[in-house]
């Protein structure tokens, strides 16, 4: 099974530490956010990975490599200018195959793992639904949450909502009618899938960070340390 990292984003919210460094490079409990993710992927199994970057991608190609070092095979996907979620996703198409595959926000550090994503995509092809979602508890800075989780285990856009965690895995099919190259969100694609009962999902209820400020980067270094 093919894993993707997203990795393109700017870090708004986190400058100035990401006007000379990539977010995903950002250290926390010694090591970048993003190599936590390639460890566990390679872990669960998982040596077939794409990186998709943007602002300051020479520095995540330099820093990463082939990925060699893990044990994995890591793939780079440049974007220009970043695509957004959707975007980024289906530019990096051809590298992810045809079957289903994970994909991970690079700028999240969570203890979920990535050994649950094969189960899930066996559950889309025989179900034949489009999307797979982890979902967690709301944190603090996102109380209104993202989805339902349905005790079906169809992710719905209703109440009471649950975040989106930044974790998926998904048919190439749901991103195969975007033009490529065009920066599109995810999203309304989910969305659209939830409304044809073709997104199912879980709920992970161990760690997850959304490391989108200074503050929470520091807090999660603390905990990790």
């Amino acid at each position: 099974m093919r894993a993707m990292i997203l990795a393109a984003g700017r870090g708004e919210r986190m400058r100035p530490l990401t006007d000379t460094v990539p977010k995903p490079l950002l250290p926390a409990g010694g090591k970048p956010l993003i190599v936590w993710h390639i460890e566990r992927l390679a872990g669960a199994g998982m040596r077939d990975i794409v990186v998709n970057h943007a602002w300051l991608g020479a520095r995540i190609e330099e820093a990463l490599g082939d990925g060699s070092r893990w044990g994995v095979r890591l793939r780079h996907s440049a974007e220009p200018t970043a695509l957004e979620t959707a975007g980024g996703i289906r530019q990096a198409l051809p590298l992810l195959g045809d079957e289903p595959f994970l994909v991970i926000n690079g700028d999240i550090w969570t203890d979920w793992d990535p050994a649950l994503a094969r189960a899930a995509a066996d559950d889309l092809s025989r179900q034949d639904r489009q999307a797979w979602l982890v979902l967690v508890d709301n944190p603090v800075h996102h109380p209104a949450g993202d989805f339902r989780l349905a005790s079906s285990g169809l992710v719905q856009d209703g109440e009471p909502r649950l975040t989106f965690a930044g974790i998926g895995v998904y048919q190439p099919a749901l991103f195969a009618g975007l033009p490529a190259g065009e920066p599109a969100r995810l999203a309304p694609l989910l969305r659209a899938a939830m409304a044809r009962d073709q997104v199912g999902g879980m709920h992970h209820g161990g760690r997850w960070t959304d490391v989108g400020t200074p503050q929470r980067l520091a807090e999660l270094d603390a905990s990790l340390q």
